[in-house]
């Protein structure tokens, strides 16, 4: 591989740079991910996935946001690192583990087409709905049908965490313009001391539900594998939908499966977009 080598990816429209910490010869800090990020001086991404060394698992990975910024967790940042690790062969096993800031998940490359990874399943882990935990500031023991007043506007919020944090707002119509309007508003309120990502979500019927995305630290996404099984957990809490779920984004679709216990599968496609060297005209800014 060479150095300051990377990889592009999409999972349904939400486009992610895979890098490798040995490969690369300056500091990834706020300016340089903002610079890769942007689609007229860099290479243009949704956000930047970096494999990283774990004494808990397979592998580790950092997650950073276009803004600088380092998610937690990332749905479809999973699957395509996921594709990313065994496209290039750095395991040739087709279940492996993954260490992230919100926890340990497992992978499971599904299905190849050509010898490459298409389909692709993640362990998410537990949705959590304790405010405290989440976090949000909330009266009660779970932030859930909670109301909330922005300029003109009222929403009930639902919250919950899926190794990152989540607000889920249900509505009877989705609106593109409402969520580029207020999701930026509500992502940065007070009692969200971490920020928060936030969907507005609509019941197509008991095993379908069709969202749209404002992400923390990113705006408004064509699809979110964390966002669909935020929604998909607070659907099934609050008994709207079954257990087992497509989420419609419009990037795509993604099946998100939820247990007695909470546990969360997402599974859906992954494509590589492109792959490359970032130059030293770019990186030389950064050393």
């Amino acid at each position: 591989m060479e150095r300051n080598f990377f990889a592009k990816f999409h999972g349904l429209g939400n486009d992610y740079i895979c890098l490798d910490e040995d490969w690369i010869d300056f500091v990834l800090d706020e300016n340089a991910v903002k610079t890769i990020c942007d689609v007229h001086y860099g290479v243009g991404s949704d956000g930047i996935l970096v494999k990283t060394h774990s004494s808990k698992a397979d592998f580790g990975l950092r997650i950073f946001n276009p803004d600088g910024s380092e998610a937690e967790k990332s749905g479809n940042g999973l699957r395509i690192f996921a594709k990313f690790l065994y496209d290039y062969e750095y395991t040739l096993k087709r279940k492996f583990s993954i260490e992230t800031k919100g926890g340990i998940v497992q992978a499971t490359i599904e299905e190849l087409v050509e010898g490459r990874a298409k389909l692709i399943t993640v362990d998410m882990g537990k949705a959590v709905f304790n405010a405290q935990d989440i976090p949000v500031l909330c009266d009660e023991k779970e932030c859930l049908g909670k109301k909330i007043k922005i300029n003109d506007r009222e929403f009930e919020i639902n919250c919950v965490s899926v190794g990152n944090p989540h607000c889920v707002i249900i509505v009877d119509q989705l609106d593109e313009n409402t969520v580029k309007e207020y999701g930026s508003l509500i992502e940065n309120l007070d009692i969200f001391p971490n920020r928060i990502n936030v969907q507005f979500a609509k019941v197509i019927s008991p095993d379908l539900v069709e969202i749209r995305i404002w992400e923390r630290g990113a705006g408004y996404t064509l699809a979110s594998g964390s966002s669909s099984c935020a929604v998909a957990s607070v659907m099934v809490k609050k008994g709207l939908t079954d257990r087992n779920l497509t989420v419609k984004m419009p990037g795509g679709t993604l099946k998100i499966q939820i247990d007695q216990n909470w546990n969360i599968k997402m599974t859906g496609e992954v494509q590589e977009i492109c792959s490359g060297k970032l130059s030293r005209e770019l990186t030389s800014q950064f050393i």
